[in-house]
């Protein structure tokens, strides 16, 4: 008896590729293109990164010339998961690089600082999010979409920070080594595991009746991935990355560090949380386990913050319809969920940096930082769309909040660190930090081909 085995797997069809080939270099050309004129404005690049997809989206592309974005961005899921796959390996190094900057000890010594930033952040925005879902137009949430279920989920919408954006923020501007990038990242991480515990809640009250069970779960496996982390987690990126070292040249640290932080964000992805969190953990541990010489680290870094990291920027905005806020009753709603949500996120901040101790200054620097929505808010609102908590009309707005909010960060953080003198501990950490950029080219050009 014969042995029948299935069939192999086409390959991807030849259209396919093209269009593929032809998406990701126009908007890695694009990005390139609008980075470089943010910062020539004196914006960090992020912004023009982010403004490539809304172009190319529904928002104008697809209104001014339906044929040409009918054809480069065809409404295929397959197609787009291929992008989507693209920017997905570019957001997670680019938020495990930016774990690896983290100074530990400074956010260990100011924990109380970065826990009531972040408990300030998460509190007012949450509440206003909440008390907007119940007043907000019934024509504007979807039929059959129990209003405490949605006013919940509005809430956790609002309250959430964009580690991806804020990260990319800070490297931009060169506030990576300040105190209160530190501390904007610290308090960031802390919203945005509030926020995907949240999510999972309001998530499966929407499915069906949230239990007991269903949230200790998830508080559970917030517990778990930190005990691993401080456990199993360290010695095993230590020992990894000291093979890799004895190796010639980065190749092999460049490889095992990928290799970490794409596991460790599969993860948490599979215990129901974002995939992010996990490329965030693992970064610090390689940061602080692993003693890994910034030279070896440079290719690496290069390559992410100008090829992924721009096309997955590029990418977010591809789904976004800005065209919804032309009816006057949407744009209004639009105009207030967006006063409120920049307002609570910058009270809420500001006065918990300012009952830790902080100057007023810096809480305005961490009210801008923690206020960047960013695409952690755009894949919220996706989720909600998908599960029919949200309308498109209610998406759209939500969108709105993320790409303004994103904009908004970076002229309020400038303005706020120019009248907060750099100390001698950042200068420390600032020269540490420019040792992830030097040597890359010279550190190539060595390695035998």
């Amino acid at each position: 008896m014969l042995l029948s085995l299935p069939a192999p797997i086409a390959p991807i069809a030849a259209h396919s590729l093209l269009v593929f080939l032809l998406q990701v270099g126009s908007l890695l050309l694009l990005a390139v293109v609008f980075g470089r004129l943010a910062v020539r404005f004196g914006m960090p690049a992020v912004v023009g990164e982010l403004l490539v997809g809304v172009l190319l989206g529904p928002s104008l592309l697809a209104w001014a010339v339906p044929g040409l974005h009918g054809w480069l961005f065809p409404a295929v899921a397959e197609q787009y998961h291929l992008l989507d796959a693209v920017g997905q390996i570019g957001v997670l190094l680019l938020v495990g690089l930016t774990g690896m900057q983290m100074d530990m000890r400074m956010v260990r010594r100011r924990g109380g600082a970065a826990a009531g930033v972040s408990f300030g952040g998460l509190i007012v925005p949450l509440s206003l999010g909440i008390g907007a879902g119940f007043v907000l137009p019934k024509m504007l949430i979807p039929d059959g979409t129990d209003i405490t279920v949605f006013a919940l989920f509005l809430g956790v919408a609002m309250c959430v920070s964009a580690i991806p954006v804020i990260a990319k923020t800070l490297i931009d501007m060169n506030l990576l080594h300040r105190n209160v990038g530190q501390l904007t990242l610290a308090a960031g991480t802390i919203d945005d595991a509030f926020g995907w515990f949240m999510l999972s809640v309001v998530s499966a009250m929407a499915v069906h009746a949230v239990t007991t069970g269903t949230v200790l779960l998830s508080l559970a496996y917030l517990v778990l991935i930190v005990v691993f982390a401080l456990t199993l987690g360290r010695p095993l990126a230590r020992g990894a990355l000291r093979v890799a070292a004895k190796s010639e040249g980065p190749g092999l640290t460049v490889g095992v560090v990928v290799v970490l932080v794409l596991l460790a964000s599969a993860g948490t992805q599979a215990l129901g949380l974002e995939a992010v969190f996990g490329a965030f953990v693992c970064g610090i541990l390689i940061g602080t386990a692993g003693k890994v010489d910034p030279a070896r680290l440079a290719p690496l870094r290069t390559v992410v913050l100008s090829v992924f990291a721009p096309i997955f920027f590029a990418t977010a905005g591809l789904r976004m319809d800005l065209t919804a806020l032309i009816r006057p009753q949407v744009l209004l709603t639009g105009l207030a969920v967006l006063a409120l949500a920049i307002v609570g996120k910058f009270v809420g901040a500001y006065a918990g940096a300012r009952l830790s101790g902080l100057n007023k200054w810096e809480g305005l620097a961490l009210g801008a930082g923690l206020n960047a929505r960013g695409v952690i808010e755009i894949v919220v609102a996706m989720v909600g769309l998908r599960l029919g908590i949200l309308s498109v009309e209610i998406y759209t707005i939500v969108i709105l909040v993320a790409i303004v909010t994103s904009l908004m960060a970076p002229p309020i953080l400038r303005f706020a660190m120019k009248r907060l003198e750099q100390t001698a501990e950042e200068q420390v950490r600032e020269t540490e930090h420019r040792a992830w950029n030097s040597q890359s080219a010279a550190s190539q050009q060595e390695q035998p081909l």
